[in-house]
């Protein structure tokens, strides 16, 4: 798909999602397949964390970023397709009244949703902006402390996205991100089926070359706090390969991975 489908395709999925009021598929974004609603494969309990919003959790992550993120009192953060706010309501318990959270979003189903909640919240230091991960409406130099969880993905150009990450951040700031990645070949339907880029696996790249987009990108200090596999079910897979193609990838190796990166920008 060319970049601009991309878009249209994930832009589509995921307003969607925000009109159902839930997580509509199987993975941290939803694959497509109605047989498939009841897993979770990627998505990680929020229920714990302080700040937690149930209305706003709508089982589209898979890693926690705020909790490896150290996310300070007062800070400035910013959330990277912010969906209905779980992640900036978490955010915004850690930074208190003295800090501000921003969240972006390109689809306007879920800034509006965003936006519902945080009115039902009263919360003043909390704003939900329309906007596009590769030109992010936001000064040069002015957050602390950026978050995504499962979105970077989705995102075409991921160079230019980290290319905007390094440009928001102040100088000793840094980003914390949970993302998939992959290590080894997908089967080549897999990156031409679109239901599978909105489900995050097609639009995942190579681990070591998300690594090197981060570096090339002026960021210092690369680390990985968490990481884990993730297995896709055999029944979503067969929607888009063969058994016999389905055997292969599972004889080859390949591994797709959820991640949480840091990285800091001095």
């Amino acid at each position: 798909m060319e970049n601009l489908e991309i878009k249209n395709v994930v832009k589509q999925k995921y307003g969607e999602i925000a009109l159902l009021n839930q997580c509509c598929g199987p993975s941290c974004c939803g694959t497509g397949n109605e047989t498939a609603m009841d897993y979770t494969i990627m998505s990680d309990d929020y229920t714990q964390l302080d700040g937690y919003v149930a209305d706003a959790d709508l089982g589209l992550g898979c890693g926690l970023p705020t909790e490896y993120a150290g996310i300070e009192a007062g800070n400035t953060v910013l959330d990277l397709g912010s969906g209905a706010g779980n992640d900036v309501f978490v955010a915004r318990k850690i930074v208190g009244n003295s800090g501000k959270v921003i969240g972006v979003d390109f689809t306007d189903q879920m800034i509006y949703k965003a936006r519902l909640n945080c009115d039902k919240l009263g919360f003043n230091n909390v704003e939900f902006r329309k906007g596009d991960i590769e030109d992010l409406p936001i000064n040069d130099e002015t957050v602390d402390v950026v978050i995504s969880n499962c979105v970077l993905n989705l995102v075409p150009d991921k160079v230019k996205a980290f290319s905007e990450i390094f440009r928001v951040l102040k100088f000793g700031g840094h980003f914390c991100i949970s993302d998939i990645v992959i290590n080894g070949e997908l089967p080549e339907k897999l990156h031409t089926a679109a239901a599978m880029y909105t489900g995050c696996v097609s639009g995942a790249i190579q681990k070591d070359k998300y690594l090197k987009i981060i570096e090339e990108a002026g960021f210092t200090n690369t680390e990985i706090p968490k990481q884990k596999i993730i297995s896709i079910p055999d029944e979503i897979m067969l929607d888009y390969i063969t058994e016999e193609e389905l055997k292969n990838f599972k004889n080859s190796g390949t591994e797709i991975i959820s991640v949480t990166v840091k990285s800091n920008k001095n």
